[in-house]
């Protein structure tokens, strides 16, 4: 889950506050550009770049509740994109909310000018539940000049309004409710097929890449029959899906749901208020009744007929190229508060048994830890465990997959910590590095020289990875394909480097019980 991370449209105060004319407030209007939903007029900044904000690719989707969405019809007025699109209903704090939620945004050095240029689109994270595709960090601006390339984020349906699974409670009134967020993401990447030329992009240089659930997302629809095609690479930051919710589990947790909001028919479904259904989000999971209701793609035998990552990588994606990262501290984004700093090593055990996520002897690896890093006390052990057994498994398992499979990988580890240093590299920090928008509010590594140029290191490999297949270039170090048994992988550093199996000996203590995705 992402926490670090809000929706919000960037105020003129706030722009002023910024230290880059590349954020500057964008002023000029461009000139209509036609779309298969009608024409629109956006911005041009004052770097350049063309900024459409809150362009329908679907309709209103309280018309479709837990369906597949319709697409976008054709408005023939001219429509002004430059204010962001609502966000799907949920618990998170959110300026705009709505269940006709279905926009993207997109920035471009170009219009119709038979650029051909890569087109990155970015899904966001939040899990499954949270989050929309205009945060400040997203802002496509830095990309789009330093890149040439059009940058894209997009809205889609969230939590119980995209992934309750009830097709076995109600059959045939809702076949594919558990993974109508998915079919969001394919109908806005239809949309860009169509309508990358308009924008100066290439539809045949589709990049997706997304952080957290974002990551999960794409990991999901590299094996779902319906995104064959869509897309030519995949980059993925902290967010994986190896094995999807049953249909069994997707039921137990729909029926909670239900039990939670009070009612239970498929004319009250249709047509509850939007309000009623978020009330029902704060329902627990009947699976790990510790815990939140879980949401996530569902095998569904529609969008899903194999778990994404299991028993091996899917094999529609094998020719895709893809990167794969996490960050060296991620659980410090979500245990970092007193509970945690009061840990002792007699307490230590029993916390890592609920925060490990797997079922693993705690006290064993609380020995393996303190015999390898004497130095730390139970904070930092803590933090160092949950990440490898919780954050970090999941993209073992799917990197080691795709090598098994010859499929052109990458591997990265990002260790550069943030500004404020005893926060080490956690969850989210990649993604300010990503879009090199080290200067954007919420931003958490300063803009120091170091900092400067690792954002550009990885800012230009996705940039590379978008153009050509292949992330290497003039500066980084080689970046050698993820292979087996050395698993290379670049580590993202004040000195950057390519290391062999950078964590063998955490690698190996978990793979010694089978991996289990979270909510599945």
């Amino acid at each position: 889950m992402d926490i670090t991370r809000r929706t919000a449209i960037l105020t003129t105060a706030a722009a002023a506050s910024l230290s880059s004319g590349l954020y500057a407030r964008a002023e000029t209007g461009t000139r209509p550009v036609d779309t298969t939903s009608g024409p629109w007029r956006g911005e041009t900044n004052a770097s350049g770049i063309h900024v459409f904000k809150g362009i329908r690719y679907g309709e209103d989707t309280a018309r479709t509740r837990f369906a597949k969405p319709d697409p976008a019809a054709r408005r023939p007025d001219i429509q002004t994109a430059t204010g962001y699109g609502a966000a799907c209903p949920q618990q998170s704090d959110k300026p705009l909310e709505s269940e006709d939620c279905l926009f993207l945004n997109v920035w471009t050095p170009g219009l119709g000018d038979d650029g051909k240029r890569p087109v990155m689109f970015y899904i966001h994270g939040g899990a499954y539940s949270n989050g929309s595709g205009s945060s400040e960090l997203y802002d496509g601006t830095r990309l789009a000049v330093k890149g040439d390339v059009v940058v894209i984020t997009v809205n889609h349906r969230l939590n119980a309004f995209g992934y309750l699974y009830l097709d076995r409670l109600f059959p045939g009134a809702f076949p594919d409710s558990g993974n109508s967020g998915q079919w969001d993401l394919v109908l806005a990447l239809n949309w860009v097929k169509q309508n990358a030329e308009a924008f100066g992009g290439d539809p045949d240089r589709v990049m997706v890449f997304g952080q957290s659930g974002g990551g999960a997302k794409i990991a999901t629809m590299m094996a779902s029959p319906a995104a064959k095609g869509l897309f030519h690479a995949a980059a993925t930051m902290s967010g994986q899906q190896v094995t999807a919710c049953g249909p069994l589990n997707g039921t137990a947790r729909a029926q909670r749901y239900l039990e939670t909001v009070g009612f239970n028919s498929v004319d009250a479904l249709k047509s509850a208020p939007m309000e009623q259904l978020v009330e029902g989000l704060a329902a627990r999971d009947p699976i790990n009744d510790a815990h939140g209701l879980y949401f996530g793609p569902v095998l569904d035998e529609r969008m899903l007929t194999r778990h994404p990552f299991w028993p091996d990588a899917p094999a529609q994606s094998a020719k895709i190229p893809m990167i794969l990262g996490n960050t060296a501290d991620e659980t410090k984004a979500f245990l970092w508060n007193d509970e945690a700093f009061a840990l002792t090593w007699e307490t230590l055990p029993a916390y890592l048994a609920i925060q490990m996520r797997c079922d693993i002897h705690p006290e064993l690896v609380v020995a393996k830890y303190r015999d390898w890093f004497p130095e730390l006390g139970p904070a930092e052990i803590m933090f160092k465990a949950t990440t490898a057994g919780r954050s970090w498994r999941g993209q073992v398992e799917e990197s080691d997959v795709r090598a098994a499979q010859g499929a052109p990988t990458w591997v990265y580890q990002f260790d550069l910590p943030a500004a404020e240093r005893e926060r080490g590299a956690p969850h989210t920090i990649d993604i300010e590095h990503a879009f090199d928008n080290l200067a954007q509010p919420r931003a958490m590594s300063g803009t120091g020289p170091t900092a400067m140029r690792v954002a550009d290191q990885l800012s230009t490999a996705f940039i590379q990875l978008a153009r050509t297949g292949d992330p290497n270039h003039a500066g980084l170090p080689q970046w050698g394909k993820h292979m087996l048994p050395n698993r290379e992988t670049m580590v993202f550093d004040a000195e950057t480097r390519l290391e062999n199996d950078p964590r063998q000996r955490e690698r190996e203590l978990f793979a010694k019980v089978p991996f289990i995705q979270w909510g599945t």
